[in-house]
């Protein structure tokens, strides 16, 4: 029997277990990428394991998410991040550069690789057949160490493909017609894999818009085929010999089947506060809109970028409307300055910011209050943008720039023809000048720490019986920007983790801070899909560094799974949905931690009530990693055993 794409690359890098869905396997990483936001903290994490250089084929440092340099703390991280880079064999991006994902996709992605990220939206290089996954940012700094990567093995959703967009229908609108049909939660343990003949009509960066956002289907990664279209993609950037095709076998099976005909989508949007409340933008006609922001790594191409300015040409924004627009990266900009496409975008009255992640994780460009605005994001989730009241809706460029010039939400009956679509030119011009390869040796080089870099935090092993409070009841769908929010001040302490704990569910209960601390630590109670969002790993650092030793929830999201394991916090799932409703907040509970047993049910007493049955879903060597304080310990003791 033959196989599919995902198997083939599973299959070359299995380092350990039975590629069985659900089995726990291990990986061997070819590539890895990390971002400021996560990558200072992931890099004090490496140097922790003591090696004198990275173990893969390639790793980049990309500087994208906090590139405003308010202060000395941004600016001392992005020097710190590139003498580590020089020191240790790693490429670096310098700010302004681009976002990590683009500039992977134009630059280093290839197919066949694995490529594990501190980011959630690695997937982004599946787009041309790379197996391409989010990951924290110690299961990163570890694969750079040469450690395998540990993941359950995947069920592989062929997504079938037939027809070809047509009209305003984009890119966009088949990944938000996937959230519409399976939610958020609906590819966990999932890779969406897309096949039929409707693939050959994607160009990549349409391939990689969806592969993008599969991220918030809670998948573990969406891969494309690397056929004729990314051969030419590979040559258009110039690297046509790193190109090899990789295609499903034609008897290949696969755990499921999903069909969308492309030719039937139309303009869709993603509405409050959640990427899978997706609607037709007709049925939202008249709805005022006072920004709109085209850019971040799901929808910030050259093809992107320039749709948007066909679409503006000769017209001017509305005034009570402002565009924001990104570009993602300085290749894509030299690309439209070469065609005379950026002085339309400003005639129009769009304002141009940097190639960054920008708006998107709230550095700047945020709305009014309660404003309405339409983006070309991944995530709308509440007051990401920096506006806690802000409405913000999810869409393609081509709905986003269409609603821009009229200031409001219309049907796209009354956009009249659509624009030809986008090609790459037979040729785009080299930006690899502006990364800087290290030396063959960097033993010599002197790695720069600003004041805000806090050396890393060892924490104790779990002790034998947990006896705490719950600090903290939260509902369904609590994300990592629930958890810890972004935006310009708090992302700039991710290399101080005594700082930025003090932001631990700031804009959820302004009171949790004080409370765990002055009880010395305690347990969060969540609802369904609980860590949802984003791979930052000071999601977990900093409620283990306030004492947090357990979560109980009704189900986890696999990325934020992994960091609570990775930092010694014991995931648990309660096997009575009513529980959740018996328990409250300051609920005293006593956990037996030292009777666990992997994927075992047991009680947990509740002081003055009846107690309930939480089960876990947890490997021998996972909980062997929580029972040890976290996998950097874990991976000590192990070198020493």
């Amino acid at each position: 029997m033959g196989e599919n794409i995902t198997r083939k690359i599973i299959g070359a890098h299995r380092l350990s277990g039975e590629m069985t869905p659900g089995s726990e396997i291990g990986l061997r990483i070819d590539q890895t990428l990390t971002q400021d936001a996560t990558g200072t903290m992931a890099c004090l994490q490496f140097e922790a394991v003591g090696l004198d250089r990275v173990q893969t084929e390639l790793s980049v440092s990309y500087v994208d998410h906090n590139t405003l340099q308010m202060g000395f703390r941004n600016p001392d991280d992005h020097r710190y991040l590139r003498t580590m880079a020089a020191r240790y064999g790693i490429v670096f991006s310098p700010p302004g550069t681009g976002i990590c994902h683009q500039l992977h996709l134009e630059n280093f992605a290839r197919p066949g690789k694995t490529l594990i990220g501190s980011d959630s939206h690695t997937p982004t290089a599946g787009g041309v057949g790379s197996l391409a996954m989010g990951a924290g940012g110690l299961s990163v700094a570890l694969a750079m160490a040469g450690e395998p990567y540990t993941i359950s093995m995947p069920k592989v959703v062929r997504v079938q493909l037939t027809g070809r967009l047509s009209g305003w229908a984009a890119g966009k609108d088949v990944i938000l017609e996937l959230l519409r049909r399976l939610t958020v939660k609906g590819g966990v343990g999932k890779v969406f894999e897309f096949a039929g003949p409707g693939v050959a009509s994607l160009t990549v960066p349409e391939r990689a818009t969806i592969t993008n956002m599969g991220a918030e289907l809670g998948a573990t990664t969406s891969i494309f085929p690397s056929d004729e279209r990314t051969r030419e993609f590979f040559r258009i950037m110039g690297r046509e010999d790193e190109w090899t095709e990789l295609v499903a076998d034609a008897d290949a099976e696969y755990d499921e089947t999903i069909e969308i005909n492309l030719s039937d989508l139309e303009p869709l949007v993603a509405q409050p506060h959640m990427p899978d409340r997706v609607v037709p933008v007709r049925e939202l006609a008249g709805l005022p809109v006072s920004q709109v922001a085209i850019g971040s790594c799901t929808n910030s191409s050259y093809a992107d970028l320039k749709t948007t300015v066909q679409v503006l040409q000769g017209r001017r924004l509305p005034p009570e409307t402002d565009l924001l627009v990104s570009p993602g990266s300085k290749q894509v900009l030299k690309m439209l300055a070469a065609e005379g496409l950026v002085e339309p975008l400003l005639d129009a009255g769009a304002r141009l910011l940097e190639c960054s992640c920008g708006p998107c994780i709230g550095m700047g460009g945020s709305p009014v209050s309660q404003g309405v605005s339409v983006r070309t994001f991944n995530r709308n989730f509440e007051g990401r943008s920096g506006t806690k009241d802000a409405q913000v809706y999810l869409a393609s460029p081509q709905t986003a720039v269409n609603l821009a010039l009229a200031g409001k939400f219309t049907d796209p009956a009354e956009w009249g023809a659509a624009p030809e679509r986008v090609e790459l030119p037979q040729t785009a011009p080299s930006i690899r000048h502006l990364f800087i390869f290290p030396p063959e040796n960097g033993s010599d080089v002197e790695i720069l720490r600003g004041p805000n870099i806090v050396p890393l935090e060892k924490f104790d092993a779990l002790p034998e019986v947990i006896e705490a409070g719950v600090k903290l009841k939260v509902g369904d769908d609590i994300t990592t920007d629930h958890i810890l929010p972004a935006g310009a001040q708090i992302t700039a302490l991710r290399s101080n983790i005594p700082a930025i704990s003090q932001y631990i569910f700031s804009r959820v209960d302004e009171q949790f801070v004080p409370r765990i601390l002055e009880a010395g630590g305690g347990i969060i109670l969540g609802g369904e899909n609980y860590g949802q969002g984003s791979s930052r790993e000071h999601a977990a650092l900093g409620p283990r560094h306030l004492g947090v030793r357990a979560v109980i929830v009704k189900s986890l999201a696999r990325i934020h799974r992994a960091n609570l394991v990775n930092f010694g916090i014991l995931p648990l799932l309660l096997v009575r949905p009513e529980d959740y409703d018996r328990l409250e907040q300051d609920s005293e509970l006593r956990i037996r931690t030292a009777a666990i047993a992997p994927g075992a049910t047991f009680e947990i007493e509740v002081s003055g009530a009846e107690s309930v049955d939480v089960t876990n879903d947890l490997t021998e060597k996972e909980l062997n990693i929580i029972k040890a304080g976290g996998l950097l310990n874990f991976v000590r003791e192990a070198s020493r055993a």
